[in-house]
């Protein structure tokens, strides 16, 4: 897709969410970030900030499939993946897909269910596929899971498990909107909701090269080994007792190309790692000398600033500055 074109759809999407979500700029482009990079979104806050407003937002704005999943303490695994169920008629069993077979797959509040159905989402986040009683079925392309969850200190919430965390591209926190924002809201919000607004303002077929020229972002040999050496880094930080995972690095140089993509640029530059590198690197990392702890139960602040410190010691390669 020519750059005008990218560019082009990429601003009637932030424009269409920002009907809604107003103020918080670097969030919605996060999500769209996240998209184009083929990953998944963990929006982590309080409530009542609009977590589930730009989830819904950002799918309305793209005619793809949509599914929506309200994790409750009850939900079963196969309630996200589907069963496989006995037809009478034919004598056999008949595969009933779950809300999983969509292109962009919402969980509400994610971890007021328990770790086992949270980990339904493991192979089908992964690997783009689920398997049920045996059988392989591959998920719509592309395919994103934009999930929702309360702080763990709230009520009847369970942590995520270290491998789910690690799945999730990036994460982001809504914080709360400042006073233009919460007026604003009073006043278009009196009588009816926002999302009914939205229509699709980006089709499949576009979306899908959209996401292929995100992936066609140049990555210069410099820029992976910064990659490379910030997530070394954070393995033998004294502060940390986990740091980032392979995956995490593959992701990070991933989302580098689409921030690149939507900057009108087709090469990375240091500034998209490090931009980037808050967001998803510091839900999977974990503290030293606290043993069991989760993410969720430190402090998101901290854990920051631990990335933000690691980055700015982390010397930038030469060469890493162009396509040179």
């Amino acid at each position: 897709m020519p750059a005008d074109q990218f560019l082009a759809a990429s601003s009637r999407i932030i424009e269409s969410i920002e009907t809604v979500i107003d103020g918080k700029r670097d969030a919605v482009e996060i999500a769209l970030t996240v998209l184009l990079a083929e990953g998944h979104l963990l929006i982590e806050d309080v409530p009542g900030v609009g977590k589930t407003m730009l989830a819904r937002a950002l799918a309305r704005s793209v005619d793809s499939s949509v599914s929506r999943i309200q994790f409750t303490p009850d939900l079963l695994p196969a309630d996200i993946t589907g069963v496989s169920v006995f037809n009478q008629s034919d004598r056999e069993f008949e595969f009933k897909p779950g809300p999983v077979f969509a292109n962009i797959v919402i969980g509400d509040e994610i971890n007021r269910a328990s770790p086992k159905t949270q980990s339904a989402l493991l192979e089908s986040m992964e690997e783009h596929q689920v398997t049920v009683d045996g059988k392989t079925y591959a998920l719509a392309s592309p395919f994103t899971v934009v999930a929702t969850q309360n702080p763990i200190e709230m009520e009847g919430t369970y942590a995520l498990p270290e491998a789910q965390r690690d799945r999730f591209m990036a994460r982001i926190s809504m914080g709360y909107p400042d006073a233009r924002s919460e007026m604003a809201m009073l006043r278009t919000r009196a009588t009816s909701s926002p999302l009914d607004a939205i229509s699709p303002v980006v089709g499949t077929a576009e979306l899908a090269a959209m996401i292929a020229t995100a992936r066609a972002v140049y990555a210069s040999a410099a820029i992976e080994q910064y990659a490379v050496a910030i997530a070394q880094a954070t393995r033998h930080d004294a502060e940390l007792r986990l740091g980032a995972s392979p995956r995490a690095t593959l992701q990070l140089v991933r989302a580098s190309k689409a921030r690149a993509a939507l900057d009108g640029r087709d090469f990375v530059l240091p500034d998209d790692i490090n931009a980037l590198s808050v967001p998803v690197l510091s839900h999977r990392l974990i503290p030293a000398g606290r043993v069991g702890v989760t993410v969720g139960g430190y402090s998101g602040e901290t854990m920051a600033e631990i990335v933000t410190r690691i980055v700015s010691e982390t010397p930038v390669p030469l060469g890493s500055r162009g396509r040179g």
